[in-house]
């Protein structure tokens, strides 16, 4: 009998979608060189898109420096602060008249040497009085001991002393000199000599994870954000055991100017998540090799062992579909933005469906298409929400290319993006984004989101696969869109907006095994 003899659905899983909630993402994690370049060090920034993989390389990292000996470990995710906590507590700049971003680098300076000076002084030996640690150890008894078990407070506090300086009812000597002292943290400034003593003997790592959790656009979570970028390039030069690192979703980093004014000067220290198709069909046949050596309990695990890598794609899927004979992993990941959740997501509701079916694997085209309606729509409506804050209500964009051809020549996209434009929006809609907006504009909207892929043409033709005439922005990074003549619809929400195949389009009826599969 064969392995595939033995696969109960049941029992298959691709893992969870969040890193955070993936038990088992330390036994199928695949060790990227983006991960490799962040692990070593080399690289302290962590950019990508959501769902890109960003907090599964700090899941990762940290749980591996947590077994190293002199190492400690500091965490900072979404439960650890709150945008509208700031919001609440901090008097607004229109109110105070007063630039936010450095006060809050000084506040991020400061929270990280507290957190630092606490886990050293919990994780290592404190020694004399006089020794480093024992002054680091004193300080911390004397000022951070006890009622303080947020580990936000000592940042919320100490922009709250800078702002009772800078809107209080101060001199201007005063508070020149007032700001002087706390910008310059000089309450901490004469143990950093201590510190980095103890740094000799003691590696500090910290993670900073999902800062656009909850993220509401607000002056506060701009400079919140901002402030963070300036101290992690400040600390990380510190000393080399202490290693600050933080995640950033890709479209804030490029839009908050404070942020994108001081990346140019760090690009070494920036790390772009991306993925190509090798690199997720690896992350999913790891993937499945685990969960079926966690199922079958003893049953063919010779025969699974001895399994290359490459076929395991094929022990839940058909290797080619019936329909129009495609590659069944190029059929699914046409229908993703390249990014390691999707595929998860989309694998794991075609099992759902097929169990509710009643069918075994491998699985083929009668079960991708009926879990592909409720993936496309959950993308559609995700991809949005990602966006909402620069392009408000997208969705509503998108329904204007409900039920037509999902493939346009320039003249018909550009017609149908001048009717959006100038078309009455109902009250609930709030597309202010668009006003001054031609339609090339809002092309270059909906190419940059993933809605619209361009036809590829000249020499960036190599940068797509066999047999497939279309880019997305994860595949090209920048392309002159004005030069381009055709576009199609991203086939992530084609069938979400029932549309339709061009009668003699041959563009997306390639009938080749590793073709477009569109």
């Amino acid at each position: 009998m064969e392995v595939r003899d033995f696969i109960d659905l049941k029992k298959v899983r691709f893992g969870s979608p969040a890193a955070e909630r993936d038990p088992g993402l330390y036994e199928y994690f695949v060790e990227s060189d983006a991960y490799r370049r962040v692990a070593e060090g080399t690289k302290r920034i962590v950019i990508g898109n959501r769902g890109a993989g960003k907090s599964a390389i700090f899941q990762v990292m940290a749980s591996r420096e947590r077994r190293q000996s002199n190492t400690s470990v500091i965490e900072l995710s979404p439960e650890d602060y709150s945008y509208e906590l700031l919001k609440e507590t901090m008097v607004s700049e229109l109110d105070g008249s007063w630039r936010k971003e450095s006060a809050y680098a000084a506040a991020w300076k400061y929270l990280i040497y507290v957190l630092v000076m606490k886990a050293l002084t919990r994780d290592g030996d404190r020694g004399s009085k006089s020794s480093s640690l024992g002054k680091i150890a004193r300080y911390v008894r004397d000022n951070h001991a006890g009622g303080q078990n947020d580990k936000f407070s000592a940042l919320i506090s100490y922009l709250k002393r800078l702002e009772g300086v800078k809107v209080g009812p101060y001199e201007a000597g005063m508070k020149v000199r007032e700001l002087q002292k706390l910008y310059k943290l000089e309450e901490v400034t004469d143990l950093i000599p201590n510190l980095r003593d103890v740094l000799d003997r003691h590696r500090v790592v910290i993670f900073v994870d999902e800062l656009d959790r909850g993220w509401d656009e607000s002056e506060d979570a701009k400079a919140f954000v901002a402030g963070l970028f300036q101290a992690c390039i400040t600390l990380n030069s510190l000393h080399p055991n202490l290693r600050l690192y933080m995640s950033l979703r890709q479209e804030l980093y490029e839009n908050i100017p404070a942020i994108y004014d001081d990346a140019q000067k760090v690009r070494d220290l920036t790390e772009y998540v991306k993925w190509d198709e090798v690199g997720l069909q690896r992350l999913m046949n790891q993937r499945i090799r685990f969960t079926l050596s966690e199922s079958l309990h003893g049953h063919a695990q010779p025969e699974l062992q001895a399994l290359p890598d490459e076929l395991m794609w094929s022990l839940i899927f058909s290797e080619t579909l019936t329909y129009r004979q495609s590659n069944s992993f190029n059929y699914l990941i046409d229908r993703t933005l390249y990014r390691p959740r999707e595929i998860i997501q989309f694998a794991t509701q075609i099992v759902e469906q097929a169990l509710t079916e009643a069918r075994g694997a491998p699985l083929d085209y009668a079960s991708i298409v009926v879990a592909e309606h409720s993936y496309s729509e959950e993308r559609a409506q995700d991809i949005a929400a990602e966006y909402r804050f620069q392009f408000a209500d997208l969705l509503a964009v998108f329904e204007a290319f409900r039920g037509r051809t999902f493939t346009f020549d320039r003249d018909e996209l550009e017609d149908l993006c001048l009717e959006i434009l100038v078309e009455d929006k109902p009250s609930s809609v709030d597309h202010r984004w668009m006003d001054g907006y031609d339609p090339e504009h809002l092309i270059e909207v909906l190419w940059r989101v993933g809605f619209l892929k361009a036809q590829a043409v000249g020499g960036i033709k190599g940068r797509a696969r066999s047999g497939s005439t279309y880019l997305g922005p994860y595949q090209a990074g920048s392309l002159n869109l004005g030069s381009i003549s055709r576009f199609q619809v991203h086939p992530m929400y084609r069938s979400w907006l029932a549309m339709r195949e061009p009668k003699g389009d041959n563009t997306s009826t390639a009938r080749k095994p590793r073709g477009d599969s569109a």
